[in-house]
């Protein structure tokens, strides 16, 4: 089974040819260094580059590129090698991202020699980095093991080379740098500026940056001719559509991927992207479009001669005749884009698995205990305004990287103001049972074990599912005293497991420790709370997700308006859902505000209670 680490976890290797496998979404040069005991590097004859592929026991990529296989044969290294270290580095002037910060966190995965993945780590928690050690395999007591490191450098290549000991660090990554470069072609122009920013309002920002989606063409330029005022933004009109037999027909995992998941992850998030550009060129040319007919009117008016009279009307008319000649140009290159994103919809949906498919997808019914988590799980639907009923799904990467905080508060959507408090706190725990419930199914037996908080036993009726199939490890916890038990228990968790990896000391945990992931399920929040438990909150939701402590929470923020400014930081650190349809999710490429719509169980339907029954058993049969 496929083990899935985090950063400073450690796994033994099953054999000493291996493939270190990169999906970056992105081009990067990948490389590898040899080092001694100490990780020290001797010189460039211990480093595998582009421009010197191969090296004894290994031989990476000769180019800059957005996925990477690298051959690895341990046997083979030198005896004086006791760590091989794999590298990512951001190519420079290749029109991509100049940090990993604002790009798709790097996948890496370790395969057998069958082909199998014997080890995957997702390198999150990056940000000015351009240059990042993703992995290292080494020596230990006579055995290779393999380890997540994730170590970025905000310097780059040069830093990175130089903190392993490599003489002349800086002129060796300027080397290394320069063998991709007449690889690194520059990226096509954006449709949109890559600087729009986000609603003001906006809490939570999405990125739809993946890796296989071809970019759609950029229209060819405007005649020449009147245009928009200088810095207005407006780009022309698209040209008009060509014949619909001339589109290819969609086909359900037709992207980029080792597994048919990983194609339709990419799928989707590639449909996500087509959809906000194909919209964001539809706005602008309207944008251009109202900017022409407002500054011929203008003009019209100006001039006193045609002011009023035939030739004034005139003049407005044929104004008004080229806006709408534009908006139909512009509406007919929208309908022709969202018409096949809706035909690609027809077919994806379908084929999901069940951690991307809606609870009403018969996929549901054959459900049974995963060997491995997938990807990503489906934690809703996304739509702009220009076609509601084309819904994309919201598809987040495993494990989680930040928290979720479901907000029971009142919305700002027409939705939510016809819903009284009470409805929605109860809507707010169905979508949280419901998430727990997908995140419960997405993983192995017994890999990841719920707590619940209920400090007022207030969610009993919602919690009835987790609880009455034997889903839960223990019933929610009550009161002020189960609030700081459960709290004080994943706490020690987190120190000890941090202090394990910062002594490289994983595998001499306490016997019997549980290396399954935990997910806390606070509900009420911040009844029977004190000032302990909340610092003690605040700490899991920033320090867990690293060592696999995971928080959900139920909450209005009004509720703990008391604690002012202080919890600021918690609710900054969470990815904030709503139980009821709200445009609170933002990209930061075109700005669009995006509805999302919680995941829903159909009314009636025991698809909830079949699928925990399926967790609660393949739990008892690990605890054996």
């Amino acid at each position: 089974m496929t083990a899935e680490l985090v950063r400073g976890q450690n796994h033994p290797l099953p054999d000493t040819r291996l493939e270190l496998r990169v999906s970056a979404g992105h081009p990067v040069v990948a490389g590898a260094t040899l080092g001694d005991e100490r990780g020290h590097v001797a010189g460039p004859e211990s480093i595998a580059h582009p421009g010197a592929p191969v090296r004894p026991g290994v031989e990476v990529s000769g180019e800059a590129a957005a996925e990477h296989r690298i051959a690895v044969d341990l046997a083979a290294l030198p005896d004086s090698v006791h760590r091989l270290s794999l590298l990512l580095a951001l190519p420079p002037g290749a029109g991509g991202p100049a940090r990993f910060g604002t790009a798709a966190a790097p996948f890496v995965s370790v395969a057998d020699p069958a082909g199998a993945a014997v080890v995957t780590y997702t390198i999150t928690g990056l940000d000015r980095e351009s240059a990042v050690v993703a992995l290292e395999l080494y020596r230990r007591q006579g055995a290779w093991k393999v380890r997540a490191v994730g170590q970025g450098y905000e310097g780059g290549l040069a830093d990175l080379l130089a903190d392993q000991g490599a003489p002349a660090a800086a002129e060796l990554a300027a080397a290394v740098l320069d063998a991709v470069a007449p690889a690194a072609a520059p990226a096509p122009p954006p449709l949109v500026p890559e600087t729009a920013t986000a609603p003001a309002d906006a809490t939570t920002t999405i990125s739809y940056t993946h890796p296989s989606r071809r970019p759609a063409p950029r229209p060819p330029a405007a005649e020449p001719g009147p245009g928009p005022a200088a810095g207005t933004g407006a780009v022309p009109p698209q040209p008009a559509a060509p014949p619909a037999e001339s589109r290819p027909a969609p086909v359900a995992g037709d992207a980029t991927g080792w597994t048919m998941d990983e194609r339709l992850y990419n799928q989707v998030w590639g449909m996500f992207e087509d959809l906000a550009r194909t919209v964001a060129a539809f706005r602008s040319a309207r944008d251009f479009a109202d900017h022409r007919l407002d500054r011929a009117i203008d003009q019209v008016l100006a001039d006193p001669g045609t002011r009023v009279g035939g030739a004034g009307d005139a003049a407005r008319a044929e104004a008004r005749a080229t806006h709408e000649e534009l908006m139909s140009r512009a509406q007919e290159v929208l309908d022709r884009d969202l018409a096949q994103l809706t035909a690609e919809s027809e077919v994806v949906e379908p084929a999901l698995p069940v951690a991307y498919a809606r609870w009403d997808n018969p996929v549901w019914h054959a459900y049974r205990t995963p060997e491995e988590p997938p990807m990503a799980i489906r934690l809703g639907d996304l739509h702009l305004p220009e076609r509601t009923g084309l819904r994309i799904p919201f598809l987040v990467r495993l494990p989680l990287e930040r928290g979720i905080w479901i907000d029971s508060g009142p919305g700002r959507t027409s939705a939510a103001g016809l819903l009284d408090e009470t409805e929605l706190r109860r809507l707010a725990l169905d979508s949280a049972v419901a998430h727990t419930a997908r995140l419960l199914a997405a993983y192995p037996a017994g890999a990841l074990t719920v707590h619940v908080l209920d400090p007022a036993g207030s969610g009993a009726p919602a919690f009835g599912p987790l609880v009455e199939t034997g889903a839960l490890a223990a019933p929610p916890a009550r009161g002020a005293a189960g609030v700081t038990a459960v709290l004080a228990q994943l706490t020690e968790r987190v120190d000890l497991l941090q202090m394990a990896v910062r002594g490289d000391a994983s595998e001499d945990l306490p016997p019997g420790f549980d290396g399954s992931r935990q997910l806390l399920v606070v509900h009420d929040f911040p009844h029977g709370f004190d000032d302990r438990a909340v610092t003690r909150l605040r700490y899991l939701a920033d320090e867990g997700p690293s060592v696999g402590v995971h928080l959900l929470m139920v909450a209005d923020r009004a509720d703990a308006a008391a604690y002012g400014p202080v919890l600021d930081p918690l609710w900054r650190s969470l990815l904030r859902l709503t139980p009821v349809p709200d445009d609170h999710l933002a990209d930061p490429w075109v700005g669009h505000a995006w509805t999302y719509e919680p995941p829903t169980v159909p009314p009636g339907s025991a698809v909830l209670w079949q699928v925990l029954g399926q967790v609660a058993e393949g739990r008892r049969r690990h605890l054996g």
